[in-house]
């Protein structure tokens, strides 16, 4: 026992240590800020794979932070993919300039002024003209035509800064071999601010050439220019300096260019030289932002419903369990503070699901300890009298809970896992934060509440007074059950008739209203506006289909706020509709948030959500069959498919989005669905293996019996924190909290009414391959078919164990 305390307290001691001194690192749905996901394009002359990849993602990060961005992030997903996040860019135009820009940057002589109809491109600075920018998915690995100009050796004509055109040479050489380029100020001498350029060493010579060619030209003529070539724009066409010699050229691989610069213009173009060329083209496949607004609400939201969430399951749980019940709201609060500290000490990602997966989670941290406090009144009340103490009942309770807290805890687990492998961006974080939070809530519960739980029991005063520990009595509604003994086995065919009938209405929803997939399944984009009144659907829909989208699915998610959803909307067309919006409202409106999916984004993930719901289903029925064999195994997966089902159709008749969020409160329901199932199974084993010569529908509804208080004392834990999400968790986690409610209620329901029903058909019709004590080895204890319709009345206490 002290052994167990001393852990408890250092394991509590760090975790504080940790959760005060490493600051939490908030996803951009929390911080405000845009995530783009760039994706790597072959080309004619290069493969993009992982080598070319990384070298793109080298350049990304030059040209981010040349930006002046607090704190990117920029990373690799897979062979081909970039995540960047930019904290506090909303305007993703303001990044897309430059980190979309595909092309080769070049030098290239100037040859002379050209006819205006001469011009190769129209276009003018700041317009990249072409598809495959960032922020708008389309066609690249096209070369520019500087590059085929380049290859033919035949001149370009292209505008200057200035929109005059000029005719350009082959280039001399390129992006890669610039070494550095930084924007400098010098008041002193008259500079202000110019950009600083320096070459390679194989480059120092061909600049030497390129400018020595170019000073034999008369000061003012245009021969006398170099012109610096980006993605089909000259970005800069500097004149060389009257002092440098004709053929000499500027030597040492260093010069500047000057100009009337002001600060942003120096270090724009010190940046789109310093970047160089991307090896291979980038195109945009998801593009997200979300306005601070949002984010600072859903923090304020998420962190008002854990506060009054838990101190409701507190209450709860101190009405029903006393003094234990008080350890356990201490463990609770431990649980929050090892959880938060696990996800900041692994550098973890805390998300907007992820919040609402914290949250969630210590609802489902209060169900080891009810498992424990219940499993502890059992043995007390079947205790003799030379062993009837609370500190023995409660030691047998965790004893007798373990292998049920493990199942249950590891079947939500796999969940966790699979959304951590097969999910992205949002939703990966949710199920990070889910596995920490069960792994917590296991420390919490077998380690912190019983080393609190077992010094309180070693206490004089509560030995003399063992009614205040809250296991000394059965509780109310065990006592109304046991005395009225109900036979819930024998009607259970009436139950899967039940079931069956609520799994038919959940299909017809999917088949008649059709499920309204989220853009992050079908790809195209979803802008969210904010005004400060609200602003009439039917005339902002009319506003939205006069700027070009007639199809776009426009909708009031809020007071004030509006959400449009198109399959394809450009950041000039995204542009016209807030203006469209602004204009009925009389204001100019805020952009909260704004999600892009590319059609091949969309694809992928759609397949990654039913991967992870297939595997889900395959990975809970191979665990199930290992630890309960086929007949109790099967029952589970397929109460766990009847909650899925008839969550997913309640989302189709009440018109709900299918979105990410969604996947991750379904993965979720498919846990608790199996968490449940599995504490009704284990009771079930349990009592097989010390009653054999019992029939295995009697077995299985005494099970029922001792296993209804811990579900519905752990239903309305979780319920306390579900509502406390639903009403005050702010209206990005109301869907997710309605899913959960849905689930919970239907997944308590199905335990009990579809999964132990079926078992038991099951065992009467000898199609389980489970060997049971006292079975015949072959199908298990196949039992009479009416042996389900013999007597079930005993005495009061019968469904207690002996």
């Amino acid at each position: 026992m002290r052994v167990r305390a001393l852990l408890a307290l250092a394991i509590v001691a760090l975790s504080l240590y940790i959760a005060v001194t490493v600051p939490a690192r908030l996803g951009l749905d929390l911080r405000g800020g845009t995530q783009i996901v760039l994706e790597t394009r072959d080309t004619p002359t290069a493969t993009a794979d992982s080598e070319a990849t990384d070298r793109t993602l080298e350049v990304l990060r030059r040209r981010v932070d040349a930006l002046g961005i607090t704190e990117p992030t920029l990373t690799r997903s897979g062979d081909q993919r970039i995540i960047v996040e930019l904290p506090g860019v909303q305007d993703p135009r303001e990044a897309a300039d430059v980190l979309g820009r595909t092309a080769q940057l070049a030098f290239h002589p100037v040859l002379g002024e050209a006819p205006p109809d001469a011009v190769d491109r129209p276009g003018k600075k700041g317009e990249a003209g072409k598809a495959g920018k960032t922020g708008e998915p389309g066609e690249s690995g096209k070369p520019d035509k500087a590059e085929e100009a380049g290859r033919s050796g035949r001149e370009l004509v292209l505008p200057d800064e200035e929109g005059r055109p000029l005719r350009l040479g082959p280039s001399s050489l390129n992006g890669g071999e610039v070494a550095e380029a930084e924007a400098r100020i010098e008041p002193q001498q008259g500079l202000g601010w110019f950009v600083s350029v320096d070459f390679h060493k194989g480059g120092k010579g061909k600049w030497a050439d390129l400018t020595g060619e170019a000073a034999c030209a008369a000061p003012g003529d245009p021969v006398r220019r170099v012109a610096i070539v980006l993605d089909d724009e000259v970005i800069s066409s500097p004149q060389v300096d009257p002092g440098v010699q004709c053929g000499k050229g500027i030597a040492g691989g260093s010069t500047q260019i000057t100009g009337d610069f002001d600060r942003k213009e120096a270090r724009e173009l010190a940046l789109l030289i310093n970047g160089g060329a991307l090896p291979v083209p980038v195109e945009a496949v998801e593009q997200r932002t979300v306005g601070p607004t949002l984010g600072a609400a859903a923090i304020e939201a998420s962190a008002r419903a854990a506060i009054i969430g838990t101190a409701l399951t507190g209450l709860f749980i101190m009405a029903v369990y006393r003094l234990l019940g008080g350890l356990a709201v201490i463990a609770l609060a431990c649980y929050g503070v090892i959880s938060y500290a696990a996800l900041v000490g692994l550098g973890a990602t805390l998300t907007l699901p992820g919040l609402a997966g914290f949250v969630l989670a210590i609802g489902m941290a209060v169900d080891a300890n009810v498992l424990v406090f219940e499993r502890a009144r059992e043995e007390y009340a079947t205790a003799t009298r030379q062993r009837k103490t609370p500190r023995s009942a409660l030691a047998a309770g965790f004893r007798e809970a373990l292998s049920a807290i493990a199942d249950s805890n590891i079947t939500t687990l796999i969940a966790a896992a699979l959304l951590f492998l097969f999910a992205s961006g949002p939703v990966r974080g949710f199920g990070v934060t889910l596995g920490i939070g069960v792994l917590a809530s296991m420390v919490s519960a077998l380690v912190i509440t019983r080393a609190l739980a077992d010094l309180a029991v070693a206490r004089r005063a509560v030995r003399r007074r063992p009614g205040i520990t809250g296991i000394a009595h059965i509780g109310a509604v065990r006592t109304r059950l046991t005395r009225r003994d109900p036979d819930l086995m024998g009607r259970r065919r009436r139950w899967l008739a039940g079931s069956a009938v609520a799994m038919v209405l959940a299909t017809a929803g999917i088949l008649v209203r059709g499920l309204d997939f989220g853009v992050e399944f079908t790809g195209g984009r979803l802008v969210e506006y904010a005004t400060t009144k609200p602003v009439d659907v039917d005339r902002a829909r009319d506003a939205v289909a006069d700027v070009g989208f007639p199809r776009a699915v426009v909708q009031a998610s809020g007071d004030g706020e509006l959400t449009v959803r198109t399959g394809g909307m450009s950041n000039a067309e995204e542009a016209r509709v807030g203006e469209a919006i602004g204009a009925l409202a009389g204001e100019k409106v805020e952009k909260v948030r704004d999600e892009l999916i590319g059609p091949s984004m969309g694809d992928e993930l759609r397949r990654g959500a039913l991967i992870a719901l297939a595997l889900a289903v395959g990975a809970q029925l191979l665990y199930l069959a290992i630890r309960f064999r086929f007949a109790l195994g099967f029952s589970a997966v397929v109460a766990m498919v009847h909650d899925a089902l008839i969550v997913v159709g309640a989302f189709a008749w009440l018109g709900k989005p299918i979105d990410g969020i969604f996947l991750a409160a379904l993965l979720t329901v498919i846990g608790y669905s199996v968490n449940d199932s599995v504490v009704i199974f284990d009771r079930v084993r349990q009592l097989q293996a010390s009653h054999p010569e019992q029939p295995y529908a009697r077995t299985t509804n005494t099970a029922l019996v001792q296993t209804v208080p811990r579900t519905v004392n752990t239903g309305m834990g979780a319920l306390c924190i579900l509502a406390t999400l639903a009403l005050v968790g702010g209206d990005s986690l109301t869907d997710f909290a309605l899913a959960l409610l849905i689930g919970v209620a239907v997944g308590t329901y199905s335990s009990m009414f579809t999964a132990a029903p079926l078992a038991v058909e099951l065992q009467a019709r000898g199609l389980s391959t489970s060997r049971t004590p006292g079975g015949d080895g072959k199908t298990g204890d196949r039992e009479p078919a009416d042996a389900a319709k013999a007597p079930t009345r005993t005495r009061p206490g019968a469904g207690l164990p002996r």
